[in-house]
């Protein structure tokens, strides 16, 4: 049976080159229902990894009890003080606490081209607050001064943004902010506006924080500070590890992504599929004698199904290969912007990674795999002296 098998996928192979046009219905269709669930998937993908490499393990971010995201949280002067005396705090050489409280606000900013404004994060933070991440590297210019109007941006504002360039001024709040410095991260930090936390109070009329950023002294000093903060009858705040936080702002995005991406792919594949169907049953019909003279001289069903759905599964395979390419060539790397759960924007590139390659191809195998079986099962259950006249 492996012989005859092998002897029928050989001839159905090198027949289709003669049936160029319908063959190519299946690659083409298959390539286009691939790329697109895997550019789909590579947003996702690029958003989750922007937001999760953003914070780090030993570092706890201090927000209102309930709050759940930094734009929504509010801290006094007075309790920010206490969240930085807490239990855990890394201290540094002059024995102060190693933390930032900070100020989040959101600026509006025009894209080229554009003449609507969309929503960009600044932040205002205390001195230690850019020495503390220390993945952020300023690659021009210099850190903003304190008191006064400066601003350090993220490379993907001046990417995504305009007017936000080496020694440009962004207008807020009736006042003109100076860009002395870009910096590079990484993370979703690349997407903010740096500046003083005091001169952002100044500037938008706040006088708490949104948030406190602590440096913790070990692996266990996050418990120790939770524990002590959260028992503290003067405070009402959640105690995250930063990591965690900026992990958990993508449950919601990953979720809608993914549900999108499942339908469209479903009904692209529907549509894949019935031109599957389509072609592989007129590959058969035209060789109907071929196959009907070789059950007639031996050649069983089996393997006559069997290489109908080799020749089915080679197409959609190369679909697969050719949809993986496209969305690598025009998708991998792609710089966009959307909201986040701030309500701002959070720059990222896509990401076309292995895995959702390898989950395309086997999507491109499973709709290759349908749509050759009936076919398949008919070229083999016609009965030869039908099959005979029919040519």
């Amino acid at each position: 049976m492996a012989g005859q098998t092998l002897a029928i996928t050989a001839l159905n192979l090198k027949s289709i080159p003669e049936r160029y046009g319908s063959s190519a219905v299946i690659v083409v269709g298959l390539a286009g229902v691939v790329a697109v669930f895997t550019a789909l998937l590579a947003m996702a993908e690029g958003f989750q990894a922007t937001l999760a490499s953003t914070g780090r393990t030993d570092h706890a971010l201090v927000l209102r009890g309930g709050s759940n995201a930094e734009l929504n949280s509010g801290l006094s002067r007075d309790e920010a003080t206490l969240v930085k005396q807490a239990p855990g705090v890394r201290r540094s050489a002059d024995d102060l606490p190693v933390a930032s409280a900070e100020l989040m606000v959101i600026t509006e900013m025009l894209r080229p081209g554009e003449r609507t404004g969309a929503n960009v994060t600044m932040r205002g933070m205390e001195p230690a607050g850019i020495a503390m991440r220390s993945q952020v590297k300023i690659v021009e210019g210099r850190a903003f001064q304190p008191g006064l109007r400066e601003l350090v941006v993220g490379r993907g504002v001046t990417r995504q943004f305009q007017g936000a360039n080496l020694g440009e001024n962004i207008r807020m709040r009736g006042s003109d902010w100076t860009v002395v410095g870009i910096f590079e991260s990484g993370d979703a930090f690349e997407s903010e506006l740096w500046a003083d936390a005091e001169t952002a109070q100044s500037t938008f009329n706040r006088r708490g924080y949104s948030s406190v950023l602590l440096a913790l002294e070990n692996d266990a000093a996050l418990k120790t500070a939770k524990d002590a903060l959260s028992t503290d009858p003067r405070l009402n705040v959640d105690v995250l590890q930063e990591q965690d936080y900026y992990n958990g702002q993508t449950r919601q995005f990953r979720r809608t992504i993914g549900v999108l991406a499942g339908i469209v792919t479903f009904i692209m594949g529907l549509g894949a599929i019935f031109g599957a169907l389509n072609t592989m049953y007129a590959a058969v019909a035209t060789r109907s004698r071929e196959i009907a003279t070789l059950r007639a001289i031996g050649f069983g069903g089996l393997p006559v199904v069997v290489s109908v759905m080799i020749e089915s599964m080679v197409l959609a395979a190369l679909g697969g290969v050719l949809g993986a390419v496209i969305a690598y060539a025009l998708f991998n790397g792609l710089s966009v912007s959307t909201l986040g759960s701030n309500f701002t924007q959070v720059v990222f590139n896509f990401q076309v990674t292995p895995r959702l390659v390898a989950n395309g191809l086997v999507i491109a195998l499973v709709i290759g795999f349908f749509g050759g079986l009936m076919p398949a099962v008919r070229a083999a259950r016609t009965p030869i002296t039908t099959a005979l006249r029919a040519a």
